[in-house]
């Protein structure tokens, strides 16, 4: 890992209001990350663009917003394996029109196939998972660049995924993505650095997500914490306070 590596700090301030009045987009937001990320985003005061392929988890995720009486979320179904840099216009211009803004990005959406050896992967399935972890999320953020750089403050959040581990054998197509991911990071933060246009990468703890779960299937997932401090930690990176922490990897595993 090349980028820098910051921590959250021990006396960070609680993240209630603190995206009051902000636009979010969070992709694959029905997803066990997605999902926390969205409701924490919606409890800090944003108004969240949730997006995903399936659309009657999606209107679960909203009546669940709405239910804690939060800002009313805004339903966009997208599917990243499929989409079209024209989708992503679309929901780009939609976001202009409907909203007037747009101030960040977390992108929880994800591809993992199955731990695999190089020599036995699909081709398919590997070219299907670098588009939906790499080509797609930067397809996503360059049609939302110009609006982003309307914002005053706007942050775009990349999920990585623990080096030690990925970087090892039969991770194929999803550890190698990963390390796309964070070279996407780095270039986009050099080319956005004297803008308004934050670019962070997460790096969570082991949490309780399907996508774990294929991994260690024979791992009691009850072992594992639910993404909600993860969540948090997106929402710190995407307020104002999370400018400590541009062009750089928050670290969330124990030190």
């Amino acid at each position: 890992m090349t980028l820098p590596i910051v921590r959250l700090p021990q006396d960070r301030a609680p993240a209630a209001d603190s995206l009051a009045g902000r636009v979010i987009l969070v992709t694959g937001a029905y997803g066990g990350l997605g999902r926390e990320v969205s409701l924490a985003a919606a409890r800090a005061g944003a108004t969240v663009v949730v997006t995903g392929r399936r659309k009657r988890q999606l209107e679960q995720l909203y009546d669940l917003i709405v239910a804690e009486q939060l800002p009313e979320p805004v339903i966009h179904p997208l599917d990243m394996e499929a989409a079209t840099p024209r989708d992503y216009e679309t929901l780009a211009d939609g976001l202009q029109q409907d909203l007037g803004r747009l101030d960040g990005i977390v992108h929880c959406a994800a591809s993992f196939g199955g731990l695999t050896p190089i020599g036995m992967h699909k081709p398919d399935e590997w070219l299907r998972t670098l588009h939906v972890n790499v080509s797609a999320p930067f397809a996503l953020t360059q049609a939302c660049l110009a609006l982003l750089g309307k914002a005053p403050d706007a942050a775009v959040v990349f999920v990585l995924d623990n080096p030690d581990l990925v970087n090892r054998a039969h991770w194929g197509a999803y550890g190698v993505s990963k390390g796309a991911l964070e070279r996407l990071v780095e270039i986009l933060h050099q080319e956005t650095d004297t803008t308004a246009i934050r670019t962070h990468a997460l790096l969570p703890m082991p949490m309780r997500t399907a996508l774990r779960h294929q991994a260690y299937f024979g791992e009691d997932p009850n072992t594992q914490p639910l993404p909600d401090a993860a969540a948090a930690a997106a929402v710190w990176l995407l307020g104002p306070q999370g400018m400590a922490a541009r062009g750089a990897v928050l670290d969330l595993r124990p030190a």
